[in-house]
């Protein structure tokens, strides 16, 4: 066994290939299964070997291990708990600390902008009960994009481009406001942009419904980008004639939806659906494909599947979590990282013809809070809650509970160092101003004294809506 080698000072994280080589290469790599494993064990050996040089906890890790392991099992596995408390020891880039990482996702007026000139941020307090921040270089960033090109030129014929074009590519996105998640930072982005500027419209997941449809009604996009349990309530509206838009494509992102919801959406608006399962440790893990399966991008990402005490679960059979290994992330290594999850993989090819191994995901379908308004009901998405106590400082974990039709029950566990009174008066008032706007300002709110309740399978449901059946 050789000696961990020590950290080299004058290393830089690799910049990757340059777009047009990664579009080439995203196609060669769907040749077939051989193509797909030889780009992945090259990538994993080469982000391992960076990884013990550069990053002083995988070199502690990987202390008793050979330089080039036989198996990816044989390394031990990661979770946002460990990695975030261990952050600066953790990134490859020794300019980026944790302590700065805080103040500046802590500045509304950062969103959008690149940390340090260089790294798109994201923020989360998740749902495994711990914060987490997420970095994308720029080689992370092409190959997210390379893969939603590759994505779209299988879900899409060129009659759907060509519609796309006449609807001059118009693109209405759902995103949170006031804080660093992956959807804001990338609409920030785009409106900056000369052409999004023009193209690209931003809706928050805040507004009432009868502010997005007028919004929408107005715009006309040829792509729509919400949010997947908004974008239920949209079809909702569409099938009420109150919408009036044509989209091309829908893209579905975040919360996930029942499988039948899904062919309701897409016959409401006439549109092709795209969904994916993704996570802020890898924004392109997956995309769907017209038979209903999640096809992982396993040429620049690794999903495996595994028992509660991290043994491999057959294809066919629902894990207990999964592990996912980003290949294309030097600067922030995520490797046989326990995502939460629980997944099936397809044991057998898809119908659909492409070779990237498909999985289905399991307990992801979105929760949302049905609640008594001026005029009749309104319908909340769960997103537009947890990212509105995501912007309150202080806020480590938050849970809502309808414990009644027009009650609420929140359970918050905030930050060492910060006044939990404090914290809970700042998110009373916001969610408040939500239920406002939304015109149910007469709903009760109930500050828990019990921490949140974690459910089975170590995650935290952040809404639990009123139990019908009691």
């Amino acid at each position: 066994m050789s000696p961990a080698p020590g950290p080299d000072p004058t290393a830089r994280a690799p910049v990757g290939d340059g777009m047009l080589k990664l579009l080439r290469d995203s196609r060669q790599a769907q040749r077939g299964a051989p193509a797909i494993a030889a780009r992945q064990r090259a990538r994993l050996a080469e982000l391992l070997a960076y990884a013990r040089a550069n990053s002083p906890f995988y070199r502690e890790l990987y202390r008793q291990l050979p330089d080039r392991p036989a198996d990816l099992r044989q390394l031990p596995t990661t979770s946002k708990s460990t990695l975030m408390s261990r952050f600066d020891d953790w990134v490859t880039d020794p300019t980026i600390k944790i302590d700065d990482l805080w103040r500046f996702v802590d500045d509304p007026a950062t969103v959008g902008q690149p940390f340090l000139s260089r790294y798109t941020v994201s923020a989360t307090s998740g749902t495994t009960g711990t914060p987490g921040i997420f970095l994308q270089d720029p080689l992370v960033s092409r190959v997210a994009a390379a893969m939603m090109a590759r994505w779209l030129t299988r879900l899409l014929d060129a009659r759907d481009l060509m519609k796309i074009l006449k609807g001059r590519m118009r693109i209405s996105m759902m995103a949170p406001t006031g804080g660093h998640f992956a959807t804001t930072t990338a609409a920030a982005r785009l409106r900056a942009s000369r052409i999004g500027a023009k193209t690209v419209q931003t809706l928050s997941v805040h507004a009432p419904i009868d502010e997005l449809v007028d919004q929408l009604n107005q715009f006309q996009p040829a792509i729509l980008a919400p949010y997947a349990s908004v974008g239920a309530m949209l079809a909702s509206q569409a099938e009420a004639g109150r919408l009036t838009i044509h989209p091309v494509l829908i893209t579905l992102a975040a919360d996930g939806l029942p499988d039948d919801e899904y062919a309701r959406i897409a016959e409401a608006f006439g549109a092709t659906v795209g969904n994916s399962y993704a996570a802020n440790e890898c924004l392109f893990l997956s995309a769907n494909c017209h038979h209903g399966w999640l096809h992982v991008n396993a040429d620049w990402a690794i999903l495996e599947p595994v028992d509660a005490d991290y043994q491999p679960t057959p294809p066919g059979q629902h894990s207990h979590t999964v592990l996912v290994t980003n290949l294309a992330n030097h600067t922030q290594p995520i490797i046989r990282y326990d995502l939460g999850d629980s997944v099936l993989a397809r044991p057998d090819p898809c119908r659909c013809g492409n070779p990237l191994p498909a999985i289905r995901v399991h307990g992801r379908a979105s929760e949302t809070l049905t609640l008594p308004a001026d005029d009749a009901s309104i319908t909340l998405p769960p997103l537009a809650l947890t990212t509105l106590a995501e912007t309150v400082p202080g806020v480590e974990l938050f849970q809502v509970e309808q414990t009644a039709p027009a009650t609420l029950r929140l359970r918050t566990r905030t930050l060492p160092g910060t006044d939990p009174t404090t914290v809970r008066q700042q998110l009373d008032g916001k969610l408040r101003d939500l239920l406002t706007r939304h015109g149910a300002p007469h709903i009760s709110l109930e500050h828990a004294s019990e921490a949140p309740i974690q459910h089975p399978g170590g995650k935290y449901r952040a809404v639990i809506p009123l139990d019908t059946t009691r």
